[in-house]
C-alpha cells in the first residue's frame, strides 16, 4: 500500500461518512450570517445616532447663546460618572478579567497550534498538556490585567486582587478536578489521575503560575492607571428609572443568546470529541469559529453599553461583563440538552459531566466578560474623547 507516514492517520480523521465537511461550512455561514446582521444593525444603530449626537453636542459648545435653550440629554448626561469605578467589589472584577485575559490567550493560542498541526488529533495527551501549559505561561498577563484594572479603580488592597488571581480559578479548578478524581478512583475508572500528576499539576500551579501572575502585576502596578478623556465628579449622580428592556435579565437573555448561536455547531462537535471519544481535527474551522464568538460578543456588549448610556445608566462595568459572559449560561444550558444522548446509567456519570462542564462554562464565562468589559471600555473612551464638555 503505496502510504506516506505522514497521512497515515487520515483514513481516521477523514470522517466524511460521520461528519461531511459541508456542515462545518454551513456553520460558519450561520455564524457569518449573525456577525453580518449584527455588525449592519450597530453600524446602522450607532454609527447614524452617535454622527447625530456628536453633531448636536460639538455645535452646543459652539452656539453658547443656544446652548441655554437647548437641555442636554442623552448619553453625554453622564460624562461626569461613566468613568466611576463600579459600585459593587471592583476587586472581583478586575481579578475576574485578569484571569478572562489569561483563559483567552491560552484559548487562542492553543487553536493555532493546532490548526498549524503542531498537536495532532491522534496523541489525545497532547492538546491537554498544550492547554496547561499555555494556561500557566500567561499567567503573566492575568496578574497584569488585574493590576492595571484595580489601580484605575483607585483599589487598595494590591496584595488580595494579586493572591486572588493567581490562586481564585485555579484553585476552584484544581478543587473540582480532586472531587472528580476521587469519585472516578472509588468507581474505578481508567479515567482516574494519577497521584504522580497531581504532584506535576501542583508545581505547575505554585511553581511557575502563581510566580507569573506577581511578576505580572509586578509591572502591571508600575505603569499609571487607565487615563479616561473625561474627569469623574465626587457626587455620583442619580440614576432615572429604566424601561424593562435594559433590566439585567432581559440583557443577559439577549446578550449571550447571539454569540452562541454563532457556534454552537462547533460546540455540538466539540462536545462529541470529549464526550464520544469522536475525533476532532477542524482546528481550522474551530479558529474562524474562535474569531466570529469573539466579534459577536464584543459587538452585542457594545450595543447595549450604548444603549444603557442614552438611559443615563452609567453602572456599566459589571453589565458589560455579565452582557457578554451570559454566553456561557446558554453553554451550560445547552449541556443538559446534549446529556440526553450519552444514555447515562449511573449517578456518577451525572456529577462527571455536569461538574466538568460547570467548569468549562465558568471559564467561558471569564473569558468572554473580559472580552464585554474591554470593548465597551474602548467604545467608552472613543465616544468621550469626541466631544467637548465644558
Amino acid at each position: 500500500l503505496d502510504l506516506k507516514w505522514a497521512s497515515r492517520w487520515d483514513i481516521y480523521l477523514s470522517m466524511d461518512d460521520a461528519i461531511p465537511a459541508k456542515v462545518h461550512w454551513l456553520s460558519i455561514a450561520n455564524s457569518l450570517v449573525i456577525v453580518f446582521v449584527l455588525s449592519a444593525m450597530i453600524i446602522a444603530i450607532l454609527f447614524r445616532n452617535l454622527r447625530r449626537d456628536f453633531a448636536r453636542y460639538n455645535r452646543l459648545a459652539h452656539d453658547e447663546e443656544r446652548s441655554e435653550d437647548l437641555e442636554e440629554f442623552g448619553w453625554k448626561l453622564v460624562h461626569a460618572d461613566v468613568f466611576r469605578p463600579p459600585s459593587f467589589s471592583p476587586l472581583l472584577l478586575s481579578v475576574a478579567c485578569g484571569t478572562g485575559a489569561q483563559i483567552l490567550l491560552m484559548s487562542l493560542l492553543t487553536i493555532i497550534f493546532s490548526a498549524m498541526g503542531f498537536l495532532s488529533p491522534a496523541n489525545r495527551g497532547a492538546l491537554l498538556t498544550a492547554e496547561l501549559l499555555l494556561y500557566v505561561m500567561m499567567g503573566g498577563f492575568a496578574g497584569y490585567v488585574t493590576a492595571r484594572l484595580y489601580k484605575t479603580f483607585k483599589g487598595k488592597s494590591w496584595q488580595r486582587a494579586t493572591t486572588l488571581t493567581a490562586l481564585g480559578f485555579p484553585g476552584i479548578a484544581f478543587g473540582f478536578f480532586i472531587i472528580m478524581d476521587i469519585i472516578a478512583v472509588t468507581q474505578g475508572s481508567t479515567d482516574a489521575v494519577p497521584f504522580a500528576t497531581m504532584i506535576i499539576l501542583l508545581v505547575l500551579w505554585f511553581g511557575i503560575s502563581t510566580p507569573l501572575v506577581f511578576f505580572g502585576a509586578y509591572f502591571g502596578y508600575k505603569q499609571d492607571a487607565i487615563e479616561f478623556p473625561v474627569n469623574t465628579s465626587s457626587i455620583p449622580r442619580q440614576i432615572p428609572d429604566q424601561p424593562w428592556f435594559m433590566g439585567i435579565p432581559f440583557t443577559l437573555a439577549i446578550g449571550g443568546i447571539l454569540p452562541f448561536g454563532a457556534c454552537f455547531v462547533e460546540l455540538y462537535f466539540i462536545l462529541s470529541s470529549v464526550w464520544m471519544d469522536q475525533y476532532y481535527y477542524v482546528f481550522g474551522f474551530l479558529l474562524l469559529v474562535y474569531f466570529i464568538l469573539i466579534i459577536t460578543c464584543a459587538e452585542i456588549t457594545v450595543l447595549f453599553c450604548y444603549f444603557q448610556l442614552c438611559g443615563e445608566n452609567y453602572h456599566w462595568w459589571w453589565r458589560s461583563f455579565c452582557t457578554a459572559g451570559s454566553t456561557a449560561l446558554y453553554v451550560f444550558f445547552y449541556s443538559f440538552v446534549y446529556f440526553k444522548q450519552l444514555e447515562a446509567n449511573s449517578f456518577v456519570t451525572y456529577i462527571l459531566y455536569f461538574g466538568y462542564m460547570g467548569l468549562v462554562s465558568l471559564g467561558l464565562f471569564m473569558m468572554t466578560g473580559f472580552i464585554g468589559v474591554f470593548s465597551s471600555l474602548v467604545f467608552n473612551k472613543t465616544i468621550f474623547g469626541s466631544i467637548k464638555i465644558d
